[in-house]
């Protein structure tokens, strides 16, 4: 009993050693690598939903569908969540006529677990739309590696950022039109994941006017828990930023002369966690740890 408890504590120990060895590969840009490392664990541990579904989305960052699909499907099978509905590592299946399926499928699900939503069809958009938006962030990524490991961007970020902002743009349009037709998502209405949809589109929007214009009706969704108080503070502290002012609460980096993110000034930061504890969020210096690895040491008041 001793014996098959021990080899069954080494297998498990193998299995997330080589799931963190094929996200880290993953996330060097070594997708073939870390393919071949997800599929070892898999062969060993079929029943390892995290390993699977990293599995079926280095296939699909690479345009391998019908492998995507397949890993995907399996994974599905024992999941209710909308999550991979709005997964831009999942985009490149979005073109593929089995997508809708499984859109249709996982909301069926997830309203059987969690009861009906009222707008189903404004969930499925919205969803899409978290997708698109997030669409080449994998590539974008690879960018920031390359510049803090060269400090220079590569000659490939350029075109990509073009289509992101393009993207951005396209997105936008397409948000604006479905609020005027189904009015503001909250989490009662379209549930919390797709809810964040229209939030996370004016966040990454070029012109500050937007996140202006739309500030007022974030904050009342956060203030009422109707919405994400995580992306009010990052649109807030984005425009002040954006404006020339301290940010609020800590939400928005910038690289440091050793290529390294840190946060912007903020206003009165020896107050930042009393303001965030306000709107439901953890203290800075968990966040800011977990998030980009820095150090805060401002005392607290």
């Amino acid at each position: 009993m001793k014996e098959k408890l021990f080899l069954l504590t080494v297998f498990i120990s193998l299995a997330v050693l080589g799931q963190n060895k094929g996200d880290k590969l993953r996330s060097g840009g070594r997708l073939n690598e870390a393919i071949k490392a997800y599929k070892e664990i898999y062969q060993k541990n079929p029943n390892n939903q995290d390993n699977t579904y990293n599995l079926a989305c280095a296939y699909a960052i690479q345009y391998k569908k019908d492998s995507a699909f397949h890993y995907l499907n399996i994974v599905l099978n024992k999941d209710n969540s909308l999550w991979a509905l709005a997964d831009n590592d999942l985009y490149a299946l979005t073109s593929d006529k089995r997508w809708e399926m499984i859109e249709r499928q996982q909301l069926e699900k997830y309203q059987k677990q969690n009861g009906s939503l009222q707008k189903p069809e404004y969930v499925l958009k919205l969803l899409r739309l978290i997708m698109k938006d997030q669409a080449l962030d994998y590539q974008l990524d690879m960018a920031k590696r390359y510049f803090m490991k060269n400090g220079e961007a590569p000659h490939w970020y350029y075109p990509i950022a073009q289509m992101k902002k393009e993207i951005g743009n396209g997105n936008f349009n397409e948000m604006e039109k479905l609020i005027l037709e189904n009015g503001w998502p909250t989490y009662s209405s379209v549930g919390k994941l797709a809810a964040d949809s229209p939030l996370l589109i004016i966040n990454h929007h070029q012109d500050e006017a937007v996140r202006i214009k739309y500030l007022p009706q974030i904050k009342k969704a956060c203030i009422n828990k109707e919405g994400s108080c995580l992306e009010y503070a990052k649109i807030q502290d984005r425009i002040l930023v954006n404006t020339g002012r301290k940010q609020l609460f800590g939400m928005q980096f910038r690289y440091n002369d050793k290529r390294k993110l840190e946060p912007f000034p903020i206003e009165n930061p020896e107050y930042v966690d009393k303001r965030r504890k306000e709107i439901g969020l953890e203290p800075l210096k968990e966040y800011l740890k977990r998030k980009i690895n820095y150090t805060w040491n401002v005392e607290q008041k």
